[in-house]
């Protein structure tokens, strides 16, 4: 098999596994202080037992999203040197913030945070773990500057592009590409909103079974109202990141649409299904509305996306021969994984916000099945990053730099075959640990955290 495909199944396995563990960490963490900070201020052992519950939860998961982040730093150097080579100069400087401000600084308070219960201040401890959800929030600004300028570069110097070895002219508009700034706030607001459903759903198991019912209850509502607020507002940041790609990645959006050639004069429309042949870039039938796709993308009924073939014309007039349609199998299913998941929950947030107003909560008869709605947010993410990254495709940089040209000149595929498996078999174990603890602790409930293990659930309480 082709080296460069091999490495390229290798980093989408390692990115796709760590991705998991990212969105949570970064919502848990703003739910987890904002729980603390409750606690801080009542001084109430309900909020307590609420913040060590989930606060045990988060640690768990941060644990895991550690360990898979650092495998992928390797990878741009061992899998990926000619990209290294070519942009790390500029790609580097993100990272490098990251690492030594972001990173270190959720590291370093998380530590404080765990092991300062009634030992250090109580104000100097709700601080730690405020210094913690801004380490993480920090974190992903400076990743997604760095992914951004892989999507839209900007901030180079033209004339080194030809040298093999980019050069960072503006730094300013590197850190403000703004790319970079449409992507923060909908990753954030996607964090929370997987913080949220996996809230509800732990809340909703132990509500079915009355177990910790004022704890829970209070869960629950909590999670409803930020899971509705969070995906409306992460799918309205997504459309104007929609609006964005339209101008900056048209290859992105027609191929996340399946449309091969839009007649002139006939707007757009969006695919609620399409068919295509084998090779995943001919259309055989398709069901579209008309017209929705120009507002999405241009915020009018009658704006023109141009089909993957029109913009393939382009790209060959601009770059060159060559194969520009990324494989939209991907692009196309990995968006309406993203789309059809935030509609379920933004409809389960609203019942259930409804439920909470009218106060029939404890009548719901959905209640035992809502715990499946963790998996949602995991789609609409996982989605979401094939979407941006396969949307690029034959690009590792956008106009720059292909994806083909990037990889390390040495490697084998029998290498890349063996660290493959590898990666793979060992991320499974690591999968089945994290979803073995995260389902221990989180039926085991705030009892067992109260004592510091892993315990059987609690009886059921009476409120």
């Amino acid at each position: 098999m082709d080296p460069v495909v091999l490495s390229r199944l290798q980093f989408a396995a390692t990115t796709i596994y760590h991705f998991f563990f990212v969105p949570l960490t970064l919502g848990l963490s703003w739910v987890v202080a904002g729980l603390h900070t409750m606690y801080s201020r009542t001084g109430e052992d309900k909020w307590k037992r609420m913040t060590k519950f989930w606060g045990k939860l988060f640690l768990i998961n941060f644990a895991m999203g550690v360990v898979t982040g650092i495998v992928q730093e390797f990878q741009f150097g061992m899998n990926w040197s000619e990209y290294s080579r070519f942009v790390g100069d500029i790609f580097g400087a993100p990272l490098a913030i990251e690492a030594l401000l972001a990173f270190f600084l959720e590291s370093t308070f998380l530590g404080i945070w765990i092991f300062g219960w009634d030992k250090i201040p109580k104000a100097l401890h709700l601080a730690s773990i405020w210094l913690v959800t801004l380490g993480s929030t920090f974190s992903a600004l400076f990743i997604l500057i760095a992914n951004s300028f892989m999507q839209h570069p900007v901030g180079y110097d033209p004339a080194s592009v030809g040298t093999g070895h980019l050069v960072l002219n503006d730094f300013s508009a590197l850190i403000f590409n703004q790319k970079a700034w449409l992507a923060f706030p909908h990753t954030v607001l996607a964090g929370l909103t997987t913080a949220a459903f996996f809230m509800f759903g732990i809340s909703a198991w132990h509500l079915a079974r009355k177990q910790n019912m004022e704890i829970f209850k209070k869960s629950f509502r909590i999670a409803a109202v930020l899971g509705l607020v969070a995906v409306t507002i992460t799918g309205l940041i997504g459309h104007s990141q929609g609006v964005e790609v339209m101008d900056t990645q048209p290859m992105k959006m027609a191929s996340i649409e399946a449309i091969w050639v839009n007649p002139p004069g006939s707007g757009s429309s969006f695919s609620l299904i399409t068919i295509g042949d084998l090779t995943g870039k001919q259309e055989v039938w398709s069901l579209r509305i008309p017209h929705l796709l120009s507002l999405i993308s241009c915020n009018n009924l009658n704006c023109e996306v141009p089909g993957v073939d029109q913009v393939q014309a382009q790209y060959v007039a601009e770059y060159g021969p060559g194969d520009y349609i990324p494989l939209m199998v991907f692009t196309y299913w990995g968006f309406r994984s993203m789309f059809f998941s935030a509609l379920l929950m933004l409809g389960l947030g609203g019942l259930s916000v409804l439920a909470i107003l009218r106060k029939r909560l404890e009548t719901m008869k959905l209640m035992k099945w809502f715990p499946f709605a963790i998996a949602l947010p995991y789609f609409a993410n996982t989605g979401g990053w094939i979407v941006t990254e396969m949307g690029r495709q034959p690009w590792i940089v956008q106009g720059l730099f292909k994806t083909e040209n990037a990889m390390s000149p040495n490697l084998t595929s029998g290498m890349i075959l063996i660290t493959l498996i590898g990666f793979v078999a060992i991320y499974a174990a690591l999968m089945v640990a994290d979803v073995y603890l995260l389902s221990r602790f989180a039926q085991a409930g705030p009892d067992a955290t109260d004592k510091g293990v892993i315990g059987e659930p609690a009886p059921a309480e009476k409120e």
